[in-house]
């Protein structure tokens, strides 16, 4: 029940990166328009690309970890013994959980120190920014324990979206 959990929280993720990707192109279309063909450049448009950025980057990098898309140093433990490759898994999964859980608790921390203040092109509070690498954090947190739980049943994480093979 834990991995469909994290399986639908893990898709939903990559729905919304989807729609910030097409709200992103959206702003820097109409920052390119507005620049070269009204010869009026908006103001907003950059800043929320920027901040669109972050929540695409962020959500992407926690269905990374999920779907061990992320960088690994698997070549070396491909050539340990079982029991040696077994703990380096495991002290892997954890490394990754402290860091998540690291980053939700500085990044919320953050968030919530400028809170009051006002990004200048946007309607918005500053810590909009902070909220996307929070929600990673425990995403991150999340997932990690997923693969403990895995790893200790003898089995893979299954990727969030399945491939048909050719």
């Amino acid at each position: 029940m834990y991995s469909r959990l994290c399986r639908a929280l893990a898709r939903g993720c990559m729905w919304l990166g989807v729609i910030g990707l097409v709200g992103l192109i959206c702003a820097v279309s109409w920052q390119v328009f507005g620049r070269y063909v009204l010869n009026s450049t908006p103001t907003w448009a950059e800043s929320l690309a920027l901040l669109l950025v972050l929540y695409v980057t962020m959500f992407g990098v926690a269905v990374g970890v999920r779907d061990a898309g992320h960088i690994g140093l698997e070549s070396f433990l491909v050539l340990a013994p079982d029991w040696l490759r077994t703990r380096m898994e495991y002290l892997i999964h954890a490394l990754v959980l402290v860091f998540g859980v690291a980053m939700a608790w500085g990044c919320a921390s953050l968030a919530v120190s400028v809170w009051d203040y006002r990004l200048p092109t946007l309607p918005l509070s500053e810590g909009w920014k902070y909220v996307p690498a929070t929600i990673a954090g425990v995403l991150i947190a999340m997932f990690s324990i997923e693969h403990v739980i895995a790893l200790a049943r003898g089995r893979e994480v299954e990727p969030s979206f399945n491939h048909p093979k050719p």
